[in-house]
């Protein structure tokens, strides 16, 4: 009832499916938040409780494996009891993980809170989530809408961060588990309220046409369809052309620099708050530079772009390792990796969309971003190991630059024999 009343108010002023963005974006940045949380407490429990940093990032790689694995089904669940239960159900894992993680005092209990609760609770987050929301509420401006709740789900990692690196200092490490718990709750009510199921529920028609388009009745079984959508992807060679590519994407980004960067600098000397505040600029460009690539999907071919982000993503974290860790370079890196820290997923969702069409698209854009969870996730893992055994970051973020250039060539192979996805601009 609070959504109709809205969307009469609004009327002729302002679209409802731009308030479902509003709500959804900032669901989303305080949820793929929680997520991150655990960038800021490595160091703080390696000095609590003597847990090395490949132990720690175990539970971390942990964590971002099942919200990748997690997100196919997840997006089959929308079909199944609708996107608002399965959007509050999804916080209420959050909530629960973060909340008794904040209790910790064994290294098996931190897998079972930040591992696996949390894990499965950040399908909140999950690009399929957004894919959905512009597929059904969106017949122009998707690809910006992708971009807008992409960059949500990436800044999210970083903008927290000096706050709750501030909150380990001044409060313990307990505090930021307990935070981050609060947030999410305080949020649930707001979601309960503002979201409707789509725009039919509310008596219009997607942005972009006056044609109420009502919802196919909900049925079937999430697990089965989330396998019919893994079947029909894994008969395309596109689709594992985008899977891999993507795995790459998550490889080095929330794996290495989300996950690694903060340790990183504080070997070359950098405090930790200050660290956390380069990601939080990060988190900043990410949100205009994703945002942008969304305005260049809906106008570009999606193929090119992909090619000159993970070319450029792949010589700055090449490079990274090589420079004096100074105000300049460091301040140069987060820019320039900030701009392209997801820009990736509009035109990886635009060309799923084209090859696999809207109404599959978001299970299989959700198996896709299992790939990038897994490249996440090895990465998170990968990265703290090397560290343990040589005490130097340095392979792994050569290794992660190596990994983007050899993407760029790959995305070019993409749904070759197709035409350019241009949407034009109305």
């Amino acid at each position: 009832m609070t959504a109709t009343l809205l969307a009469r108010l609004l009327q002729n002023r302002l679209h409802y499916a731009w308030i479902v963005v509003a709500v959804m974006f900032v669901v989303i940045l305080a949820s793929v938040g929680v997520r991150a949380a655990p960038g800021v407490l490595i160091v703080p429990l390696q000095q609590a409780f003597g847990w090395n940093t490949a132990v720690i990032s175990g539970a971390i790689s942990l964590n971002i494996l099942l919200f990748g694995l997690v997100g196919p089904f997840a997006a089959g669940l929308i079909q199944v009891i609708g996107m608002r239960r399965t959007i509050v159900l999804s916080m209420a894992l959050l909530v629960l993980g973060a909340g008794l993680s904040s209790l910790v005092t064994q290294i098996w209990q931190l897998y079972l809170t930040w591992g696996v609760l949390v894990g499965l609770g950040s399908g909140a987050g999950m690009v399929g989530l957004a894919t959905a929301i512009a597929n059904r509420w969106f017949v122009a401006r998707r690809g910006l809408v992708v971009g807008l709740l992409t960059a949500s789900n990436a800044s999210g990692q970083l903008v927290f961060l000096p706050l709750l690196a501030s909150l380990v200092g001044s409060h313990g490490w307990h505090s930021v588990p307990l935070v981050v718990a609060l947030v999410i709750l305080a949020l649930i009510p707001v979601v309960l309220l503002l979201l409707p199921e789509s725009p039919a529920a509310i008596g219009l028609g997607p942005f972009g046409t006056t044609e109420v388009v009502p919802l196919p009745p909900r049925a079937g079984d999430p697990f089965a369809i989330a396998m019919a959508g893994l079947m029909r992807g894994a008969r395309s060679a596109d689709f594992w052309l985008l899977f891999g590519s993507f795995a790459v994407c998550g490889f080095s980004t929330n794996g290495l620099v989300a996950t690694h960067l903060i340790p990183f600098c504080i070997d070359h000397g950098i405090p930790e708050v200050k660290a956390a505040g380069l990601l939080a600029a990060m988190g900043v460009f990410d949100l205009i530079g994703t945002t942008l690539s969304g305005y260049l999907t809906d106008r570009f071919d999606s193929r090119i772009l992909l090619f000159w982000y993970y070319g450029l993503r792949g010589l700055s974290l090449a490079i990274l390792p090589f420079t004096n860790f100074g105000i300049v370079s460091l301040s140069i890196f987060a820019v320039f990796y900030g701009l392209d820290w997801v820009a990736t997923v509009p035109p990886t969702v635009t060309l799923t969309n084209e090859v696999f069409g809207r109404k599959d698209a978001p299970v299989i854009v959700s198996w896709i971003v299992a790939g990038h969870q897994i490249g996440g996730a090895l990465a998170a893992f990968g990265a703290g190991e090397t560290r343990f055994l040589t005490g130097s970051y340095l392979p792994a973020f050569l290794a992660s630059g190596v990994a983007c250039l050899l993407a760029a060539l790959l995305v070019l192979r993409i749904a070759r024999g197709r035409m350019p996805a241009l949407v034009q601009h109305s």
